[in-house]
């Protein structure tokens, strides 16, 4: 993914120089990742601060998303008509900026669209930290600087839930982007003064503007029919149709032309290997089912059970305790043997939890609720870790770093569907439960009587209507945990496809 260096590579940075440098990557990476995660819990905040439902606020989390995914496959493209310091620091400053001009917007249009940019500037910090990471550190400290880039990558989407409930809570939603802005200016400057002497040679390469703008257009498009299709009557609307059809249109346009196109800017021929594809289903059907979750858990939590966005952020967060813990056996483990009964075990794992967690009810307590988000978080490493060496040790290795550009686009992009799909659902199986509850619910009369006895008759149809919807959202939300466990069950079940690797993946040479 990183461009040709202009001399004989440069010896690694070493004592006091090498940490900061390394302190430097790793808070790149982790305020990228950490805002993945630190608006879940914020959207009801937003939503009521800009005067906009829930589901209009989760486009927040949606277009940071789909934006950062578009721009990880031009990593490579980027760092070698920029340089891969240059680059760095560039995104890192930009990011900086529209984080500022992110909590300073007065209304959603304005948001979602800081939102873009902050996730186009975003999208190759990951992968370069990564690679400058790699660079800076002595060959046989490579594992150290993976471990430390990997434990970054963990971490963020853990405090990035309950930085976001107390920011909200204490002071005010615009803080969860006004914090970046020191982190990110910091780090861009800081990076530079560092690595400058490690800036990669220019190249003058040609880039696939066509694929590229096919791309944005048929994810765009599909992006936009998901999250307006509630509020438009889905295909009642000529916008939603129309949104489809260039969606649909879009897609397959993308697909011949990058399967004929020399140089694409997503390489599609690295699919014909079987382990691959199978490795790319299995994360595309298990993160989409774990994200929609995770960003379901923090609404529902908030708006029908009473907690705040700061208890919201620690509930939420448990998942990725032991995750973290148990991360440096997955690896190990990964490393030794087959990894399709260890992905295997650790997605069912999920899925079991999900379907349990699908059996709640409003009178639940807080660790009633976390325990088994506490509990899920053994899974998380036993799907991630092997599954990327599962996919990487399926391609060639002139391959391995479009490959990984490839499965990180379709990982994002699927959280991003999920979200969109959750949300809708979870309102329109809400509106359905309601309906059917308020049919069935104190047909005799008793439970409104008891209710108006104080208050009168409106407060008591008022309380007795709220009964409904709080049983009516617990019945929605349910079923969405139950279809999520199911999506993880089939999930687990289709890495059984994929053949069993002949060697091991050398992972941290892909960037």
């Amino acid at each position: 993914m990183s461009a040709a260096p202009d001399h004989a590579p440069l010896a690694p940075l070493t004592g006091n120089k090498l940490w900061l440098a390394a302190m430097v990557l790793a808070a790149a990476n982790f305020v990228v990742v950490l805002d993945t995660t630190i608006a879940n819990v914020s959207v009801p905040n937003i939503a009521g601060g800009l005067g906009v439902s829930s589901s209009q606020g989760t486009y927040v989390i949606t277009s940071y998303a789909v934006a950062e995914a578009i721009t990880v496959p031009l990593t490579g493209w980027l760092a070698a008509r920029f340089g891969t310091v240059r680059l760095f620091a560039t995104a890192m400053m930009l990011f900086g900026l529209f984080s500022l001009l992110c909590g300073m917007a007065g209304s959603l249009e304005t948001l979602v669209l800081f939102r873009v940019l902050q996730g186009l500037a975003g999208g190759p910090l990951m992968p370069m930290s990564q690679t400058l990471l790699l660079q800076i550190f002595p060959k046989q400290k490579a594992g150290a600087a993976i471990g430390l880039w990997s434990m970054t990558t963990l971490v963020a989407p853990i405090m990035g839930p309950i930085l976001g409930g107390i920011l909200c809570d204490e002071v005010s939603w615009p803080w969860i982007f006004y914090i970046n802005v020191p982190i990110a200016l910091l780090c861009g400057y800081a990076g530079w003064q560092l690595l400058k002497r490690y800036q990669s040679q220019l190249l003058k390469i040609s880039m696939d503007v066509v694929g590229l703008a096919l791309l944005v257009l048929w994810v765009a498009a599909l992006q936009l029919m998901l999250d307006e299709g509630k509020n438009l009557d889905w295909f009642a609307s000529g916008e939603i149709i129309a949104l489809a059809v260039i969606s649909v249109i879009g897609f397959a346009a993308f697909m011949i032309w990058e399967m004929t196109e020399r140089n694409p800017v997503v390489n599609l021929r690295v699919f014909r290997h079987r382990g691959y594809w199978v490795s790319v289903l299995t994360i595309s059907l298990a993160f989409g089912s774990f994200f929609g979750a995770t960003v379901l858990t923090p609404q529902w939590l908030q708006s029908y059970m009473g907690y705040t966005a700061t208890e919201a952020g620690h509930a939420t967060a448990m998942s990725g305790i032991l995750a973290v813990l148990v991360a440096p056996l997955a690896a190990q483990m990964s490393q030794r043997m087959d990894p399709r009964p260890l992905v295997f075990a650790g997605v069912m794992w999920l899925g079991a939890v999900t379907l349990y967690r699908s059996f709640a009810t409003t009178d639940m307590d807080f660790w009633q609720i976390a325990l088994p988000l506490l509990l899920q978080g053994l899974g998380m490493p036993f799907f991630f870790v092997p599954l990327t060496g599962l996919a990487m040790s399926s391609v060639k290795h002139e391959e391995m770093a479009s490959a990984a550009g490839l499965m990180s686009f379709l990982r994002t992009l699927s959280g991003a569907v999920a979200t969109s799909l959750v949300t809708t659902a979870w309102d329109d199986k809400a509106s359905y439960y309601h309906a059917e509850l308020a049919g069935l619910v104190d047909s005799t009369g008793q439970t409104l009587s008891t209710l108006s006895h104080d208050g009168g008759l409106a407060a008591g149809r008022q309380q007795l209507n709220q009964m409904v919807q709080s049983q009516s959202i617990m019945l929605s939300t349910n079923e969405l945990f139950w279809i999520s466990g199911l999506s993880f069950v089939v999930a687990a079940c289709v890495i059984w496809l994929a053949p069993r690797p002949t060697h091991v993946a050398d992972t941290s040479q892909v960037h």
